[in-house]
């Protein structure tokens, strides 16, 4: 007689479509798309699994790193965010992209009403932002239910403390776990700390934590929305950011125009 085991029921939710942007395979899904199934995934019993939030810098970081490809492709979601990322999604047929932006995501998921079961829990940032994040959180959604924070170490967890990390998270009842740390340690923090979670669903949301929580400015929508919002964060942040975004950026439109001179869209 067959059996409904809590892996079994997570293989029935629905599969969303990818298509390839440098070997990095990116989720054909807009924002609404996005929640609907992200709140599908963390209620649905099942191994935990994990999101990645996908940007160029991202997307950059994966030609330097095969085995941040390998996550990537084991994640159970890697959402378009930046519009290069959309556009070239819409390029290879898929019309129904749209940009999934962490901050945005975070919003509308935490503004889920209650009936959704959704139980978060923050993980990431510098001392004192998590809980301020919660704090500023709950001011703007009454009810919201975050069953706890953490704040990471400016090191490397040792598999003990990914234990006792995923032991106080599986204790807390949460079965969303935001982690805002840089990208790609986000990414790789993740893949180690899922698989000892007995179910739920993991985000990595990045800068969303600070922005969020008040401490840095967000790009007003337009410029989200322009394709310039690199452009808008390297001139507040740009001793920090100038390499990712001149050097950076640059390599990936010669790749990309690369890619298109040779015929290789995949969808």
């Amino acid at each position: 007689m067959p059996t409904d085991s809590r892996a079994d029921r997570r293989a029935l939710v629905p599969h969303v479509p990818r298509y390839e942007l440098l070997g990095v395979r990116i989720s054909a899904l807009d924002l609404p798309q996005a929640v609907a199934h992200i709140r599908l995934l963390a209620t649905t019993p099942g191994r935990a699994g994990y999101v990645c939030v996908r940007d160029v810098n991202g997307i950059m970081a994966c030609q330097r790193d095969p085995e941040l490809r390998r996550i990537h492709d084991k994640a159970a979601l890697v959402t378009p965010d930046g519009m290069p990322v959309v556009w070239w999604g819409r390029l290879c047929g898929h019309r129904e992209v749209g940009r999934v932006y962490g901050p945005e995501l975070m919003g509308l998921l935490c503004g889920q009403p209650p009936g959704a079961g959704l139980r978060h829990f923050l993980c990431g940032g510098e001392p004192g932002v998590a809980e301020l994040l919660r704090q500023k959180l709950q001011e703007r959604f009454p009810g919201l239910w975050v069953a706890g924070t953490w704040t990471p170490p400016f090191r490397p967890l040792s598999p003990a403390e990914y234990d006792a990390l995923a032991e106080r998270i599986a204790g807390s009842g949460a079965n969303l776990v935001w982690i805002g740390l840089s990208s790609p340690k986000q990414e790789r923090f993740m893949a180690e700390l899922a698989p000892r979670l007995p179910g739920g669903l993991l985000i990595g949301v990045g800068a969303a934590f600070d922005f969020l929580s008040g401490r840095k400015r967000q790009a007003p929508r337009w410029i989200q929305r322009s394709g310039f919002e690199w452009l808008f964060r390297l001139l507040t942040e740009p001793r920090r950011l100038w390499r990712r975004y001149l050097i950076g950026n640059s390599r990936f439109l010669w790749l990309l125009l690369r890619t298109l001179c040779r015929g290789e869209i995949r969808s």
